[in-house]
């Protein structure tokens, strides 16, 4: 895993997001076909950018775009 493909997967995190709104990790695994560390690291790029919120729900985790 180099910074590139975890660039990527942000994108396509995103890209989700920018369609659907705010999702869980759950709704997120779905929309992108990706693992959850994926989705997990893309979160995290993501977040260091400021460009979402991300909220601990009592089954998931919330993530919306700024």
């Amino acid at each position: 895993m180099n910074v590139e493909i975890i660039g990527n997967w942000a994108g396509l995190v995103w890209g989700a997001l920018n369609a659907q709104g705010t999702l869980g990790v759950k709704g997120l695994k779905k929309a992108t076909k990706l693992k959850e560390k994926e989705i997990y690291a893309a979160i995290g790029w993501l977040a260091r950018e400021g460009k979402v919120s991300v909220e601990e729900a009592e089954t998931d985790v919330m993530v919306t775009l700024l």
